[in-house]
């Protein structure tokens, strides 16, 4: 169709630890992703984005990388690594992996030298700065895990800045040493045929150079985690970011097909819309993909999202390719926030909006979040600011494979607890039920494959009221009407002149038929895609 692999695919997201065991711990592997390829494959999806894998004291679970250059025992080998990218290139799957360039774990060479003394080389590819006045931290900057971003270090007596635990000291982006390796590491994993990356925390990535004060935030309120008492304005988001997302683009363009479009980078960045555009870069481009989340905390009301969809559209810049989210490793799951019936309207609002859709795995399944007992939590962001729902945990619990001991997952005891329902909601028993999820999934992922119009087509808004959303997908002759009911209700709707003899391709609910007339009866939690005849 002459665009770009990533504009006309959909990404699933793995958590490594929670996709497949074959060793037998009780946590996934390489070789269990590669296992699962044929599922993979058979799914839909065109790419697969591994959370990180490198060797990692795994105080953040991976999150903490000791060496971004190897593969960690608990996962596998180097060669494991080599085999999955093998295979999954042999079944037309693209391979991105999780590049953490913003921190490194405590136990990173690096770090061990640079905070050795102050006048080893490696001293500043970390952040370190004297103490205040009164001895305290150098500012009021607060870890987005709470607690000062701040660690006194008493044998060199300076702070390192960490924006995470202090497990997790931040690099320093401002030292061309610092530049060079770790684009020496994306070359690594690029040579050895990764087709991209998603990157961690991108707007994190430099810091005012001043260092001052964060100002205090007003909306802030108790419960909403410590971080959220100041806004982030000097310690995120500086302009300068955008020269680093440049210079990561042309190396990954320098890989590509004619030097470009072939390798892809997607960057992590909670911002609003206006900020967000910028890492399309201007001038000289930015990343590929700047992660939309969006649709993850708007409310769940027809008007709101027609708005979201809308005023994300208008704000591309040109030649920008939109992309849309609906969870992920660190909020909570669709589900779980919209229930089963909306979890299928979601699906098909995520599959069917123009742009590349990213999907998190369980949620072809409908996983929802699960419930971890106090002695089982794991995540250090629950452990430092329990009891206001801040965990990740209920959202990385083991897939599902089969009704078999552990869910088919492991022969080991998880290191998180599965989900209560998974003798029924598990792969194999989804596969076999023609109204399953799984099933209304993999008809769509079908869809956007087989239609040009879902994949790479424009996008018109048609209709949008109370409950109801309805808007067309067009590309060239091919004329698709997707028609979304958020409520309880069911809804008649006039379609338009040219769309009157359009036909019923899949619906969330069953498939019959329900356009008589050019009216389409939209039974409530529903949606359905018609193609215009």
């Amino acid at each position: 169709m002459g665009a770009p692999w990533w504009q006309s695919c959909a990404i699933y997201q793995i958590y490594p630890r929670s996709f497949q065991d074959t060793d037998d711990d009780g946590i996934g592997d390489l070789k269990g992703i590669a296992r699962r390829l044929d599922y993979l494959a058979g799914l839909g999806v065109g790419a697969i984005w591994i959370s990180p894998i490198y060797p990692s004291p795994m105080i953040d679970f991976g999150y903490d990388v000791a060496d971004y250059c190897d593969v960690d025992p608990r996962f596998g080998t180097l060669a494991d690594f080599d085999d999955l990218l093998e295979q999954a290139h042999r079944r037309g799957l693209k391979v991105l992996l999780d590049f953490v360039p913003n921190h490194s774990s405590d136990q990173h060479p690096w770090f061990v030298e640079s905070r050795a003394s102050r006048e080893n080389q490696k001293r500043d590819w970390y952040i370190w700065r004297d103490a205040a006045a009164d001895g305290g931290p150098p500012n009021n900057w607060i870890s987005d895990f709470g607690g000062s971003a701040w660690q006194w270090d008493e044998a060199t007596g300076q702070y390192y800045y960490h924006a995470f635990l202090k497990e997790q000291p931040d690099l320093n982006w401002r030292h061309p040493g610092v530049q060079a390796a770790m684009y020496d590491v994306m070359r690594f994993w690029f040579d050895r045929g990764v087709d991209g990356f998603r990157i961690d925390v991108l707007w994190h990535m430099l810091k005012a150079a001043d260092f001052p004060d964060n100002p205090p935030n007003p909306a802030y309120r108790p419960g909403m985690g410590e971080m959220h008492r100041l806004l982030q304005l000097h310690s995120t988001d500086q302009p300068e970011v955008h020269l680093i997302a440049a210079e990561m683009r042309d190396i990954a363009d320098g890989y590509g097909a004619g030097g470009q479009g072939e390798r892809v980078l997607i960057g992590e960045i909670y911002l609003p819309v206006d900020r967000l555009m910028h890492y399309y870069g201007g001038e000289r481009r930015g990343v590929h993909l700047p992660f939309n989340f969006q649709l993850v905390d708007t409310p769940w009301r027809a008007r709101a999202v027609a708005a979201v969809i809308t005023g994300y559209e208008a704000a591309l810049p040109p030649g920008g390719w939109p992309n849309w989210v609906l969870g992920n490793h660190d909020r909570p799951r669709v589900a779980a926030r919209r229930g089963q019936a909306q979890a299928r309207v979601a699906a098909v609002l995520l599959l069917t909006l123009r742009g590349t859709p990213t999907l998190y795995y369980g949620d072809e399944l409908g996983l929802n979040d699960v419930a971890i007992e106090p002695s089982q939590v794991r995540d250090p962001r629950e452990l430092r600011e329990p009891g206001l729902a801040l965990g990740r945990d209920p959202v990385r619990t083991p897939m599902p494979w089969d009704d078999s001991e552990n869910a088919g997952f492991s022969t080991a005891k998880p290191w998180l607890p599965l989900h209560a329902d998974w003798p029924t909601r598990n792969v194999m028993r989804m596969t076999q039920q023609p109204h399953s999820i799984l099933t209304l999934y993999r008809r769509l992922l079908a869809l956007r494959r087989d239609c040009p119009a879902l994949s790479i087509g424009d996008f018109v808004l048609l209709n949008v009221e109370d409950e109801i959303l309805v808007y067309a997908r067009r590309h060239g002759a091919e004329r698709m009407i997707v028609a979304l009911n958020f409520g309880g209700q069911q809804h008649r709707l006039e379609l338009p002149d040219w769309a009157r003899g359009s036909q019923l391709l899949l619906s969330s609910v069953e498939d019959t038929a329900p356009v008589e007339a050019g009216v389409l009866l939209l039974r409530s939690n529903e949606a359905v895609v018609l193609e215009a005849r």
